[in-house]
């Protein structure tokens, strides 16, 4: 597992497509999916891609990260991000460079959204770019760790 990048995605997620189109646009979570596969192909690494709509299975998830070696985690923590302590206290517990994700930009929505405690546990963070925000994280993780495109 050691150039696994675990793509972690929170609460709701799963509606992507038909949940709120407007904000989140139509692509679904297997679309969000194979962009990261390929995306992590193009550095050698390869995208464990996760959802749960449970915060305690999310820090699951980032444990096992921790205990596979797995180089990165990418996280959209959905609803979790503005609420979660203890996906923080994760996040940080393990050491594993993080970018937090989020499809729409959340300083343009409600003021609830304007605070993340995933973001202070990472070490980027990008929002408002759709599904794309996911291939920038991992091309700057990538970046992080000293991964290289291939050609």
């Amino acid at each position: 597992m050691a150039n696994t990048v675990y793509v972690l995605n929170g609460p709701n997620l799963n509606l992507l497509g038909t949940r709120e189109p407007e904000t989140y646009g139509h692509a679904r979570l297997a679309d969000v999916e194979k962009l990261c596969g390929d995306t992590a192909a193009r550095y050698g690494l390869t995208a464990d891609c996760r959802q749960s709509n449970h915060e305690g299975e999310l820090i699951d998830f980032i444990h096992e990260a921790h205990a596979r070696n797995a180089v990165g985690i990418v996280i959209n923590a959905g609803g979790y991000s503005h609420t979660s302590i203890a996906l923080h206290d994760a996040l940080v517990a393990v050491k594993i460079p993080t970018v937090e994700v989020h499809i729409s930009n959340i300083h343009a929505r409600e003021n609830f959204r304007h605070h993340s405690f995933t973001a202070r546990a990472a070490f980027a963070s990008l929002c408002g770019f759709g599904i794309d925000g996911y291939r920038l994280a991992i091309s700057g993780l990538a970046a992080k760790i000293g991964a290289t495109a291939k050609a």
